[in-house]
């Protein structure tokens, strides 16, 4: 059995006609609508630890590590799912412009692969130098109105201009002089992640069994992409230097980000052009399947690691001050899978990014320890189960921990005066993700993490509150999210907080979490 994994950064779900078939704007995606027909379409679907390389050590070892840490590498201790795979004489492949799995404090993740394919130019990617000078419209747009204003994600020693002659970290005109010269719709990155993913499908057929990583990092921002789709869903000039394809994060009302509804309509207009560049581009996968009779022989797993705010409860972005909603955390998932009964069918049972390991080890046919938290759905799909979870947990590292039931999602804020403590092989920085180590003369070495007996440092990191309040939806009746029930609801509170204390208990999660959230850790 071949398995061909595919990730879409920052896909909402809610764009997408198998998810919400009456989106706010009709946005075309044959080829995404086409898949979702043909698979298992799972309907409460959650992320885990956020955002993009946190969900990939999930995906890839079957670790939930939001508890214990932030963005960082695959530790010495982690079962790495492409080299398990490869220990098994099976071929594996990364195709991706994911550019931070080459950054500081992401290493680990693509050197277990037999092969790598790697795109070069997304977001910061420190790739050209020249033009000194780049385009002055698009590096007004990527800027937002070309005020040099600082990058609210730049985590970086002081803070960083986006102007082009300033050489610090996280410059918006390095995207400029790295798409300089992008002329016609095939020099951008979605056609070249997905053309190439299927000419490697084309050339590799001599193989008996393979696992194939295609990681896209659009629909990530910036939203930029080439005509006939920057017009599409919008009457207005896409080039025009006053209107943003990178917006900052936070409130659209507010701050850095304050956005007015022309603009913020324009952002939404260019995401949803950039995802329908992106499911044209993945029809050229389909068709090579389709062409190359893989079907029959070849599981198809499609998902994100989170969605973006577009205005949705006045964020844009993913914004350290937003509660972890569900137009973040409940993320698409569809599977392909030639052996089961279930395709075609919508599969309404709670699921978590973490159990993506475990089921591709599954349908591998592999047999693999050390994947801590994964839990197969490969029962699910061949009918001999019908529950998979009771719960799942998701969240940033050192911020509000949030559980569901699949019904309810309650979200327990944190103590921000009580500090957060980071659990790693490396002196990771807590706070600067992919920023180099720098040693901390505090640190402590222990066996401290539940699933392996390796030493470990441990050090602390801050809190960072998102709400003073505990929140509870009913993601049934208000899947928006608007109408907070935990004062109207005290009895369904009291049952969704005890669920979070029953699951940090189960994962072991460190006495420390206990305490920055408020909650008493059952005594053994």
């Amino acid at each position: 059995m071949n398995v061909l994994f595919i990730s879409i950064d920052s896909l909402n779900r809610h764009f997408l006609r198998s998810y919400r078939p009456n989106s706010p704007i009709d946005i075309e995606t044959p080829n995404l609508d086409e898949f979702a027909d043909r698979a298992a379409v799972f309907d409460n679907h959650y992320a885990g630890s956020l955002p993009c390389m946190p969900a990939r050590r999930e995906w890839l070892t079957g670790t939930q590590e939001f508890l214990w840490r932030p963005w960082g590498p695959i530790e010495p201790f982690d079962t790495v799912l492409p080299e398990v795979v490869r220990s098994q004489n099976v071929l594996t492949q990364l195709v991706t412009d994911h550019f931070h799995y080459f950054q500081h404090g992401s290493n680990g993740y693509h050197e277990s692969f037999n092969g790598v394919e790697f795109i070069r130019g997304q977001e910061y990617d420190r790739w050209r130098t020249s033009p000194r000078d780049p385009d002055g419209e698009l590096l007004s747009q990527l800027r937002r109105d070309g005020s040099g204003a600082s990058d609210d994600l730049n985590l970086d020693a002081g803070t960083a201009s986006d102007e082009p002659d300033d050489l610090r970290f996280m410059n918006r005109a390095a995207y400029a002089r790295n798409a300089a010269g992008f002329d016609v719709e095939s020099d951008f990155f979605a056609p070249k992640v997905f053309s190439r993913a299927a000419n490697w499908l084309e050339t590799n057929e001599e193989w008996s069994d393979w696992f194939c990583y295609v990681d896209s990092f659009d629909v990530h921002e910036p939203f930029h992409v080439p005509e006939p789709y920057a017009s599409m869903y919008t009457d207005e000039d896409p080039t025009d230097p006053e209107l943003p394809i990178w917006p900052y994060y936070g409130r659209t009302d507010e701050g850095q980000s304050e956005l007015s509804d022309r603009e913020l309509a324009f952002i939404e207009s260019q995401y949803a052009a950039e995802l329908t560049m992106v499911d044209e581009w993945f029809g050229t996968v389909l068709r090579t399947l389709d062409d190359r009779n893989l079907w029959e022989k070849t599981a198809v797993i499609l998902t994100s690691d989170h969605g973006f705010y577009l205005g949705e409860n006045g964020y844009v972005g993913k914004p350290f001050e937003a509660p972890v909603r569900n137009e973040l955390a409940r993320t698409p998932l569809m599977i392909w899978h030639p052996g089961s009964s279930r395709m075609g069918d919508r599969i309404d049972e709670l699921t978590a990014a973490v159990d993506l390991f475990a089921t591709m080890a599954d349908v591998l046919g592999l047999e693999v320890d050390g994947a801590p938290h994964s839990r197969s759905l490969l029962p699910l799909l061949t009918d001999e189960v019908d529950d998979h979870r009771e719960w799942a947990l998701y969240g940033y590292w050192g911020s509000s921990v949030n559980v569901t039931d699949g019904t309810y999602t309650y979200h327990r804020p944190c103590d921000e005066s009580t500090s957060t403590h980071c659990y790693s092989t490396t002196m990771m920085d807590s706070v600067g993700w992919f920023t180099p180590t720098r040693p901390k003369h505090d640190a402590e070495s222990g066996r401290f993490l539940p699933y392996t007996d390796c030493p470990v440092w441990k050090f602390e990191g801050p809190s960072h509150g998102r709400h003073e309040e505990p929140l509870l939806y009913d993601v049934e009746s208000d899947p928006w999210q608007r109408r907070n029930l935990a004062g109207r609801e005290p009895e369904r509170s009291e049952e969704m907080r005890s669920l979070l204390v029953d699951a940090l208990t189960e994962l072991d999660a460190p006495a420390n979490q206990f305490d920055r959230l408020g909650l008493e850790r059952p005594r053994p």
